[in-house]
Parts: C-alpha cells; structure tokens; sequence
C-alpha cells in the first residue's frame, strides 16, 4: 500500500497553463496553512505568506516578475494562474532561504493534494528588493525587512497534468 503523502510527492508536478477560474478560498486558505507547519530552523516561524487573489494586483506584480525575467511585453510568468502566494523570510534570519523553502514546497504538495495545480515561480528576492513591492508590505500591515522566497502560483490546470520524468541514476550515497 503506497502512503498518500509520498504518492503526493511523486505525482506532484508544475503546471504551465491555468484556468483562470479562482479556487474557493477554503482551499487557498488549506494551502498557506499547510506552508504554517513546514519544518522550521529553530521554530522561529521567520516565514510568511501575502496571499494575492485581487486580480489586478496579480497582474501588476506578474508584470514587475515578467520585467525582472527579460522576457517579452505580454507574457505572464504566472501561466494564468488567478492565485499568487508569496512567500517571504525575515531578512534578518540565517535560515530564511532554507525555512521560506520548505513553506512553498508543503503548499505546493497541499494545492497538489486539494486538486489544484502549481508551479514555483522565482524572482520574489527581486522584486521584494523594489520600494513598490515593499510599499505594499507596509500598505498591508507587515513591519520589517523581508527577502522574497518565491511565488506558489495556484489554480486548476489547463488540460492534461503531466508526468514525471524518470528520475537520474547516481543520485543517493549510502555510508552502511
């Protein structure tokens, strides 16, 4: 019998093409709460989670994200995706990029498991570094100094889901 987590971890795959129907906020709601209980250095909780779903919002930071990537006028580096979850880490915190990670890897396995696609998207150390997106943090009442970790952009997928690849040979070391 195959434990539903690992089997999560293994069918588990990023999605390139979004419906843009928005997910109820029940789900969302499972999702970041699932990035509250990552593994943590030291349980200091130094993460947090800006939940995006104001559409313009969305789009104007995927701009900033499509401007930081190079990538032409008109691309959206969320692949249509209505729901954002930024990941942020106390710039003071050692951990921060370690911490911040497991967070988005617990709600990418958690939008997996409600039926949701998503995809980690990067370049929030960027744009977090931006006084608009700083702004913002501040507008929404978070004090501090933050380091972007990385975008959970959620939604349903668009057609089929995709399979794994084989994994690589010569990848695990045993000291028996």
């Amino acid at each position: 019998m195959v434990n539903e987590i690992i089997k999560a971890i293994k069918e588990r795959r990023s999605i390139r093409k979004f419906k843009s129907d928005m997910p109820p906020r029940e789900d969302i709601e499972q999702i970041i709460e699932a990035g509250l209980y990552a593994a943590n250095g030291m349980g200091k909780q130094a993460a947090i989670t800006v939940a995006v779903t104001n559409r313009a919002v969305r789009d104007k930071i995927a701009e900033a994200n499509r401007q930081i990537g190079g990538w032409p006028e008109g691309y959206d580096p969320f692949y249509g995706a209505p729901v954002i979850l930024i990941v942020l880490a106390d710039k003071n915190w050692a951990n921060r990029v370690y911490d911040g990670s497991l967070v988005m890897g617990n709600m990418l396995l958690a939008a997996h498991s409600l039926g949701l696609g998503s995809i980690w998207i990067n370049r929030a150390k960027e744009e977090f570094e931006q006084e608009e997106w700083k702004k913002l943090l501040s507008d929404i009442g978070v004090p501090g100094e933050w380091e972007g970790i990385g975008h959970c952009a959620v939604g349903y997928a668009e057609g089929e889901r995709p399979i794994a690849a084989k994994r690589k040979d010569g990848r695990v070391y045993w000291v028996e």
